[in-house]
């Protein structure tokens, strides 16, 4: 098992927001400690709610999600906290903290009640900011940030946390091509557990160890990228025209879209 990094078991995950009603269900899957998991699918197809049921944001109706066999909600909040770290998509346009205040908040898992920030806190923090390359921006506001810096700020703060699994809501989302491919490129380096939602299929192709797709509230395929991301399955999860392109190489499969 790689060093500070988890394996994550989902089994039969169902919530809804009324009884009866389910959003996602009998969801069944997994991650391993070090792995790379990608959810994709449709809008509306129950992915950020997979998300919340994965990280204790909202309790299964049925089923269970376990980190390294443990229940999650066995886990107080803090202890929680202190093994998941989550970047959620949409974040406060006036958040009124410099950059080096937002990453020492992942410390507030490990902190003892109102205590002050330990030397520990802060050579986590400095050591964060250099791994997101950060440093030059510590004391910067973090509105003012550019869309790319801000990801990194809010995944170094994750990272602040020293958790086992981090989990992220479309950490591409509203970036430009080479910061999408910057901020996968930076996870990939993390030596954590990764959960993410992608829109991108091609992205999540690259990146991913493994892939799930959901479509309305159901798991239609869980595995490596190259058994799962079919034309078949990618065109009836998505209600597209799918065409696989494979280069020379080989090694570097491209999917196009069309309206069918």
């Amino acid at each position: 098992m790689p060093e500070g990094s988890a394996r994550l078991d989902a089994e039969g995950v169902t919530w809804g927001v009324q009884k009866g009603m389910p959003i996602i269900s009998g969801i069944t899957l997994s991650v391993e400690a070090g792995g790379r998991l990608a959810i994709i699918g449709p809008n509306g197809a129950g992915k950020s709610t997979l998300l919340r049921c994965l990280y204790r944001g909202l309790k299964p109706h049925r089923g269970s999600v376990r980190l390294d066999g443990v229940d999650l909600w066995s886990l107080g909040p803090r202890q929680a906290a202190q093994r998941i770290a989550v970047v959620p998509q949409e974040t406060p346009s006036d958040f009124p903290f410099s950059v080096r205040d937002v990453v020492l908040m992942g410390r507030i898992p490990h902190r003892k009640g109102m205590a002050r920030w330990s030397e520990r806190d802060h050579e986590v923090t400095v050591n964060a900011l250099a791994r997101l390359e950060l440093d030059s921006l510590a004391s910067r506001q973090f509105i003012s940030l550019s869309g790319g810096e801000k990801q990194r700020a809010l995944i170094a703060r994750a990272l602040a946390q020293e958790p086992e699994l981090i989990i992220l809501d479309e950490p591409t989302n509203h970036l430009d091509i080479r910061h999408q491919l910057e901020i996968l490129e930076l996870l990939k380096g993390l030596g954590r557990t990764i959960i993410t939602t992608l829109h991108d299929i091609n992205l999540a192709a690259d990146f991913a160890t493994h892939v799930a797709v959901l479509d309305c509230g159901r798991l239609t395929g869980h595995g490596q990228p190259d058994d799962v991301l079919t034309v078949e399955h990618i065109s009836s999860a998505f209600r597209v025209g799918a065409s696989l392109h494979q280069a020379d190489r080989g090694d570097i499969r491209r999917f196009s879209f069309s309206l069918r």
